[in-house]
């Protein structure tokens, strides 16, 4: 059986929003603080520079916010709590109901959306089974008239029937989902020595999902042993259930009336909040190794990169959130007109139809038939093996000498981040922020330096600007020139001497 390290922390789905606090105030306990990452396109107007800090993102982009660490230098999960009384403490319903209509707009949008974040936004809850006859099949949802075709087929990947327990992050139209498997063997000819289920949910933004993880992995359990057991699911429905609009365009009413506009924009930008498990990013660079690189310039390209591997799945559907976090900006403005850089997580052969309309994204697969639909992607990575079939992409494969020295460089802070965590004891920093920041500042130094050679009276990038980006002005001058391109500096000239320095 597969070793499974890369396991989210087990969460009580009876979670407790972050309380509010006054200004200047230090959080009353560790747990009540998330360490959350953001993804591409982040509109962060400010940029930590230490390890020690995490993104908690909000309605303008990821802002700083001091991680919580345990006593293994890990981040710890949100505070949990089965007493409703903790609920939205951020900004209480009944106190908002009660602001006119300028107090409302006084409240600062960030705390307003805040609210919003945290309100509960399960559109659906599911159970699919394996029948040895029909194969996968949808056994029970809620509601009963929501539209689930072709959820079997992700809630239980292909080759699942390998592995004794996964979790699978997916998309379904404009719903994100997690499921959650398990594979039980049975005395019984019928089921063929296994019973086989998975239980999941569906929601408008994959920013909450993690939360529900052991409710999933606990109710799959349940319906292994007494199939058919739907009480608790119908309770955790109604109670966590979102309330969408008339027209059913994928947005949440489950917010004030004051914050409406703000919430629809926010829905379609979600910030990438999956809280990955102790050792995910190092993990991922440790995987990768100077690939890791190669990853990044495409990520910053905005290609549409499929990840293939055989179960388990969940491990992968990490990959492609460090694969997002490759991709962060938060510089103001930059990035803007360029094309979103979608995590798809899980995707399997009835997805094809949307991935063929995508012009950027990263998603993961256990079915090697996608290696074939050529047209689909941009990058194929199959174990550390990164390809294409681009010829304008095949020469980024190749590391230049600045991609070494960045990933050395990447690996002597992490060395000295994990000597600080033995000798003095530093549980604050933590490898997941550090890997986080360093991608971060690295991708604010291209950009800041381009955009002040722009504003020059020469707006020329010679040898020496291009080092100042951290590149090198050889090897990665065909980089530099797609980055021109996808990111409209249309009015910078490259030198010539960028072609043989």
């Amino acid at each position: 059986m597969v070793e499974r390290s890369d396991r989210a922390p087990l969460l009580d789905w009876e979670e407790v929003p972050s309380a509010e606090k006054p200004e200047g105030e230090a959080p009353a306990t560790a747990n009540a603080k998330e360490r959350l990452s953001s993804p591409s396109n982040s509109r962060a107007p400010s940029v930590c520079s230490s390890p020690a800090f995490g993104w908690n993102s909000g309605p303008g982009g990821p802002t700083p916010s001091k991680s919580v660490s345990n006593a293994d230098g890990c981040s710890a999960p949100p505070a949990t709590s089965s007493d409703p009384a903790g609920k939205d403490e951020a900004l209480h319903p009944d106190t908002e109901e009660h602001l006119s209509d300028s107090e409302s707009m006084m409240v600062p949008l960030e705390d307003r959306m805040v609210k919003w974040e945290e309100k509960d936004q399960i559109v659906s809850v599911f159970v699919v089974t394996f029948n040895t006859r029909s194969g996968n099949m949808l056994e029970w949802c809620l509601p009963n008239d929501m539209d689930l075709d072709g959820v079997e087929f992700k809630a239980i990947a292909s080759g699942s029937h390998r592995v004794t327990t996964d979790f699978i992050y997916f998309r379904k139209g404009s719903f994100f989902g997690l499921a959650c498997f398990a594979n039980m063997p049975v005395e019984s000819t019928v089921e063929r020595g296994a019973r086989m289920k998975s239980v999941g949910i569906l929601s408008l933004s994959y920013t909450l999902l993690y939360r529900y993880m052991s409710f999933l992995e606990h109710q799959v359990r349940l319906q292994l042993q007494s199939p058919g057991h739907y009480s608790p699911l119908e309770a955790f429905y109604e109670d966590k259930r979102a309330l969408l609009p008339p027209s059913g365009d994928g947005v949440v009413t489950a917010c004030s009336v004051s914050a409406w506009g703000a919430s629809i924009n926010h829905s379609m930008h979600p910030e990438m909040k999956i809280t990955h498990p102790a050792g995910c990013m190092s993990q991922f660079i440790r995987f990768f190794g100077e690939q890791i690189m190669v990853l990044w310039k495409l990520a910053l390209l905005r290609r549409r990169i499929l990840i293939f591997s055989p179960p388990p799945v969940g491990v992968v559907c990490y990959r492609v959130y460090c694969c997002c976090c490759l991709a962060n900006i938060s510089i103001p403005g930059i990035g803007v007109a360029v094309p979103e850089f979608r995590p798809f997580f899980y995707v399997n052969v009835a997805d094809i139809s949307a991935l063929e309309k995508e012009l950027s994204y990263v998603a993961c697969t256990t079915e090697k038939i996608f290696e074939e639909k050529k047209d689909l992607y941009d990058v194929y990575v199959d174990n550390q093996n990164v390809k294409t079939n681009r010829d304008g992409l095949k020469p980024l494969l190749r590391l230049s000498t600045a991609d070494r020295e960045k990933y050395r460089k990447l690996t002597e802070q992490r060395q000295m981040l994990l000597y600080s965590q033995e000798e003095n004891g530093d549980c604050v920093s933590s490898e997941e922020d550090l890997f986080i920041l360093f991608f971060l500042e690295q991708n604010n130094r291209i950009f800041q330096t381009l955009s002040e050679v722009a504003g020059s009276s020469d707006p020329t990038l010679t040898p020496e600007s291009v080092r100042a980006m951290g590149l090198d002005p050889h090897g990665d001058r065909l980089f530099l020139l797609h980055l021109l391109e996808i990111y409209g500096y249309d009015s910078l000239l490259v030198s010539e001497q960028l072609c043989c320095s």
